[in-house]
Formats: C-alpha cells, sequence, structure tokens
C-alpha cells in the first residue's frame, strides 16, 4: 500500500525549497502577477483516496487544461467526425506555431495546440445551443461542483493580446476550417481558456478520462473508446514540443496550461493535478514537471 500523504507532502517540501522556480507567464496581462511562489498538488485515486498539500485549493486559471475538455465534449457531441478537420499527430512545435498549418493546408497536427483547440471551438459553437453557459455547466456536472466559473478579466486580457490566435483563426477560415465567424469562435475560445478552478476541483473533472469515461456520479460522457483516444492524444501532444520529454521523464498521459497547471492521470488508478506559476522555457510549469516525476518515480506508478 501506498503512503501517498507522506510521498505529497515530501515532493511538496522539495519544491518549496527549490531555488529555481520558473517564470511567470507575462504574454497575457492577468496572468503576469500571480505569485510564483504558489504551489499546489492533489491525488485522487478511483477507489476515494484523496490527499492535497499546499496550495491545491486556490483557483487559478486553467488556460490550455481546457482544450481537453472542449475535446471531450466534442467528441461526445460528433464522435469520431472530430478527426475530419484535426489531426492527432505531435506538433514538435511551440503550441501557437502558425507555419505547419499553412504548409498542411488548414489542418491542425492535433487539437490541443491553439490553432486545434479553435478548430475544436468551432466544433462545440456549432452544436452548443448556449455554448459559453452549455460548456461551462459541462464542467460543473464533470466535477460536481457549481463554483467554477469564467475570469472574465482573463478572457478579455486575452482578447486584448491574443494576436496569434487571431492570426491561427484566420488562417483556418481561408481554409474553410472555420464554419463561424473569427470572432465568435475567438470569444468562446478565449472564455473556455479563462475557466478557472483548483487542483483538486482539476482532479475531478479529469477523474471520468481515468475511469472509461465516466465522471464523479458515475453518469458516463464518453465511450471506453473515446477516454483511451483523449489519453493518448494527452501523451503524444499534452506537452507540445516537450511531449516526449513529458512521457520519458512522468509516463503519464497529461496536459498543461501557462497558467501553471498540470493534470496527468493513470487509467483505472488515479488523477494528479499540480500548479506552480513559474514555467520553463517551453512553457510547462516548472515544479509542476519535477513534482510528476518524482511522483512516478517513487510510486513505481505510469503507464510504462
Amino acid at each position: 500500500m501506498q503512503n501517498y500523504k507522506a510521498i505529497l507532502e515530501e515532493i511538496y517540501t522539495d519544491g518549496l525549497n527549490a531555488t529555481d522556480k520558473g517564470t511567470v507567464a507575462s504574454y497575457i496581462p492577468e496572468l503576469a502577477h500571480i505569485d510564483k511562489n504558489n504551489f499546489g498538488i492533489h491525488l485522487k485515486t478511483l477507489d476515494g483516496i484523496e490527499y492535497g498539500a499546499g496550495n491545491f485549493n486556490t483557483p487559478f486559471s486553467i488556460q490550455s487544461i481546457s482544450k481537453v475538455l472542449a475535446l471531450s465534449k466534442a467528441m461526445a457531441l460528433i464522435g469520431e467526425s472530430v478527426w475530419k478537420r484535426v489531426d492527432v499527430e505531435p506538433s514538435g512545435h511551440p503550441f501557437n506555431q502558425l507555419a505547419l498549418l499553412e504548409l498542411e493546408n488548414g489542418i491542425p497536427r492535433n487539437p490541443l495546440i491553439n490553432s486545434g483547440a479553435i478548430v475544436i471551438a468551432d466544433i462545440l459553437l456549432s452544436h452548443l445551443k448556449n455554448p459559453k453557459e452549455d460548456f461551462l455547466n459541462y464542467v460543473r456536472e464533470l466535477t460536481s461542483d457549481t463554483n467554477i466559473n469564467y475570469n472574465l478579466e482573463v478572457a478579455k486580457s486575452e482578447k486584448n493580446t491574443g494576436y496569434k490566435n487571431f492570426a491561427a483563426a484566420n488562417l483556418l477560415k481561408s481554409f474553410n476550417n472555420l464554419v463561424n465567424s473569427v470572432d465568435d469562435v475567438l470569444d468562446f475560445y478565449f472564455h473556455q481558456c479563462s475557466i478557472e478552478m483548483t487542483c483538486s476541483q482539476l482532479s475531478n473533472a479529469f477523474f471520468f478520462l481515468a475511469n472509461k469515461g465516466y465522471c464523479l456520479t458515475n453518469t458516463a460522457h464518453l465511450t471506453k473508446t473515446q477516454a483511451k483516444r483523449i489519453n493518448a492524444i494527452m501523451l503524444t501532444c499534452g506537452f507540445y514540443d516537450e511531449a516526449g520529454e513529458f512521457a520519458f521523464e512522468v509516463g503519464l498521459p497529461g496536459k498543461s496550461g501557462v497558467g501553471g497547471g498540470i493534470v496527468a492521470l493513470l487509467p483505472n488508478h488515479f488523477v494528479i493535478t499540480t500548479w506552480s506559476p513559474g514555467l520553463n522555457k517551453k512553457g510547462n510549469s516548472k515544479l509542476g514537471m519535477l513534482a510528476l516525476e518524482q511522483f512516478t518515480t517513487k510510486t513505481k506508478l505510469s503507464i510504462f
């Protein structure tokens, strides 16, 4: 039997004492003032064990972690048709890179880079009756928590500075891979990324991907096959051009966000979420990456 509590506390203490905690994302002004000394870890196992350390109940901007939840909703709505508009290959490039999109005729490499997530946002916009409200309610349903909200200041901040996202969306539109208007798609996308959650809420939200598509209330949101596909994409594409490094060091499907959050999971076993706003050069949480590497090393639990 693993002593998860002792392991998390040990990892948390090591993180607090780290001399280099990375650099907080400054290109989204609303994120620039977050204290990089924040550090939280939360573990939820499928058999009901739950532990947290540090700032695991402090809300933060989940940013690109939301792309996985958006993808899951799109797959629930239109199934395999998603893959006609986005591919499933790692990009090997930064999350906001545009050159590949031009070369590959407006089909994004995968749904977890910005251009791919913008296509997914377009799908949701076309298939949800009240897109922003419906998507937020979906996230609340997954977590069994009605206290989750958009941070409207963050959404506004992203809209005011999201020039590369506007460029990507216009490029997608030029290749006829957006149905709705660029402004409407990006308005939804910026709100989606601005959702604020805590580590414990994120562990709850991703529980269904560790549990064959069934959320905390045992409601099926995806088929077992769909959950497997999303986990595969998280493993190969969840960390942009550092996905190989994460698979190599940690060995779990996961997703990062520039707000400093990382969610990772071992199917049929657990979900673990970390938050530390200081990022490494690839845009992933520096302490989060280290913490998860330590966790799988100490517990010897990974998919490999």
